[in-house]
């Protein structure tokens, strides 16, 4: 991983062991310095990341050293190596004892897995890195911007008592996703956008591993954070933001939430790639089209329709007003699901709007029921608050304009809302 700065080590006066461990894998430049000049050193040395020895320290300590680091542009990575709770929310958690001393040997004593998770944290720092040069001068968002009951998503799979209590920890500071197979996680995983998953009880060592190892297979999740919640089970899988806790449901999502946090900066920051690459025509916070440009496409596509013939419909996604990230959470499912010929927008009265092109209204109709059923599954806060919407389609007729369309469509919306 190729990077600007060397990796900070901070500890007591006694050298900590994964100090070993980085220059075993000389993958990168080391300096060391001790708690009392950690925040010092960070200005000094500018660091590309901090490992942080939480032993012997304080809570005060960390903190501190997280509020430097939090400050430092582009995103700097801090790496705390076993913290106890609570700790800042931009502090990355890694626990070295997760392995009994049979499997020493199958995880090389956590070297393979602290290099994996620093060299993800670093990608995030690169792809940051590259949004602000092509951002310059305006600024871009910064990880402290990221709030995950906003803008993350996390995946509970799981069954048994745990699963609600998991669940409510879990949903006072993020979005939830259910799964109460694996197969219904399957499902979710390849038509949402997920920032994390969180597998509680309720399966045996042999579907775990499966499951597992069907996650390090595929590119698309092999970086997402993943906790597992118990369980002997060896860490042994290419999973850079894997953790294995045996805890209550405080301590899962406490040491959840900072990765899931970094995943869903991530995925902003790649959305608002595409962005650019589109000349700012595409929202970065959903993937949808600005207001202003798809007021113009609405216009162009009937104008082309009525011209050449053909069928076009629009939806409308109407959420619940009293939880505002339901229309988030429905946008970005919209942006993955729909077909590269349609197009749509976040309104500001918290509906989403949906055009689908050469396409009738029965069609329009049947489109919108597979996009909506996909939403029913998110819930936020509460388990049963969940962000199924209110959908009207209204479809193109001859005298249409761009207008009347739209109040035919804010008409069927009142009817069906009354």
């Amino acid at each position: 991983m190729s990077q600007q700065g060397p990796i900070l080590i901070v500890s007591t006066a006694r050298r900590p062991s994964f100090a070993a461990t980085l220059d075993v894998a000389g993958l990168f430049p080391v300096v060391e310095t001790e708690w009392t000049a950690a925040a010092r050193a960070v200005e000094q040395v500018q660091p590309a990341a901090v490992l942080a020895a939480t032993t012997g320290t304080d809570e005060a300590g960390l903190a501190e050293l997280a509020a430097r680091v939090a400050a430092r542009q582009p995103y700097l990575p801090l790496i705390a190596v076993d913290p106890q709770l609570p700790f800042p929310d931009n502090v990355i958690p890694f626990f070295q004892n997760q392995v009994s001393q049979t499997q020493v040997s199958q995880t090389q004593g956590g070297t393979n897995r602290l290099v994996a998770r620093l060299n993800a944290a670093l990608r995030v720092r690169s792809l940051h890195a590259t949004v602000m040069r092509r951002l310059v001068p305006s600024a871009p968002m910064a990880l402290s911007h990221i709030d995950p009951a906003h803008d993350a998503t996390v995946l509970l799979v799981g069954r048994g008592g745990a699963y609600p209590t998991l669940s409510v920890a879990l949903g006072e500071r993020t979005g939830v996703v259910g799964a109460l197979s694996i197969e219904a996680a399957a499902k979710h995983l390849n038509v949402r956008d997920i920032d994390g998953i969180v597998l509680g009880e309720g399966f045996s060592l042999r579907v775990i591993d499966a499951f597992l190892t069907v996650l390090t297979e595929d590119a698309r999740f092999r970086n997402l954070p993943i906790v597992v919640t118990g369980g002997d089970l060896a860490p042994a899988y290419d999973l850079p933001n894997l953790e294995i806790i045996a805890g209550d449901a405080a301590q899962v999502a406490a040491t959840a939430l900072p990765l899931i946090r970094q995943h869903a900066f991530e995925a902003h920051l790649s959305r608002t790639l595409k962005a650019i690459d589109a000349d700012g025509l595409i929202d970065a916070r959903t993937g949808l089209l600005t207001p202003e440009a798809f007021e113009r496409d609405f216009a162009s596509a009937i104008y082309h329709t009525q011209q050449r013939g053909g069928g076009l419909s629009v939806a409308r996604f109407a959420f619940d007003s009293e939880h505002p990230r339901a229309q988030f959470d429905g946008a970005r499912i919209i942006s993955r699901l729909m077909r590269q010929m349609d197009f749509g927008v976040a309104q500001q009265d918290g509906s989403v709007v949906v055009v689908f092109a050469e396409t009738d209204l029965k069609t329009a109709h049947s489109i919108a029921r597979r996009l909506s059923s996909v939403m029913r599954h998110t819930s936020h806060g509460k388990r049963d608050a969940r962000s199924e919407p209110v959908v009207t389609v209204a479809t193109l007729l001859p005298q249409d304009s761009a207008k009347s369309l739209r109040s035919r469509l804010q008409e069927e919306a009142q009817r069906a809302a009354s």
